[in-house]
């Protein structure tokens, strides 16, 4: 049985508070340092007249001070923040970061994950939608000071970002491939 005896807030931002979480484990006394951060959806995106999924290339602050660069290639995704459903808050992003403004209909749900377990426990609600030219409405890119390029990648070479490490990316994403190449 686990009991949470204390929850010290460390220090809050926008977006994230790291909290000390005290609790008992089994008879020990422990403590665990948590970033409380939102949840998300993420959608997989298939372009099908152009045989090609649609990711999104954003800078992150914390990959460019692992590796200097910073932009890594995503799903459309967004924290669920707003009062939507989840496949509501899903249409939005690809609005928003993709410029598509895709049916409903189209939206379908895959599964949901828990990402960061050891410092967030973020669950992640993943979506797959097909598109096509019709429903571009926009060019995307974000809203605010987001500054998300959308980027179309071919799926005979789509298949190769999932064990390539060159390609900076995320688990969602390669998750998602496997997903569509092995899976659907």
């Amino acid at each position: 049985m686990i009991k949470i005896e204390k929850i010290k807030k460390l220090c809050s931002g926008q977006f994230l508070s790291l909290q000390k979480i005290f609790f008992d484990y089994k008879g020990k006394k422990k403590s665990w340092e948590v970033c409380k951060s939102g949840d998300s959806v993420a959608v997989l995106l298939y372009h099908r007249e152009f045989d090609s999924f649609l990711f999104v290339k954003q800078f992150r602050m914390p990959v460019f001070l692992k590796n200097g660069d910073g932009f890594t290639y995503e799903l459309c995704a967004g924290l669920i923040d707003k009062d939507k459903s989840l496949i509501e808050i899903a249409k939005e992003e690809i609005l928003e970061e993709c410029g598509y403004d895709v049916p409903l209909s189209n939206i379908q749900k895959v599964t949901e994950f828990y990402s960061s377990v050891g410092s967030s426990g973020a669950k992640q609600i993943l979506y797959y939608a097909e598109l096509d030219e019709n429903m571009k409405i926009s060019e995307g890119g974000g809203i605010d000071d987001e500054d998300i390029e959308p980027i179309f990648i071919k799926i005979d070479n789509a298949k190769n970002i999932i064990l390539d490490d060159t390609f900076t990316t995320t688990p969602g994403l390669k998750f998602a491939l496997l997903w569509w190449f092995f899976l659907k």
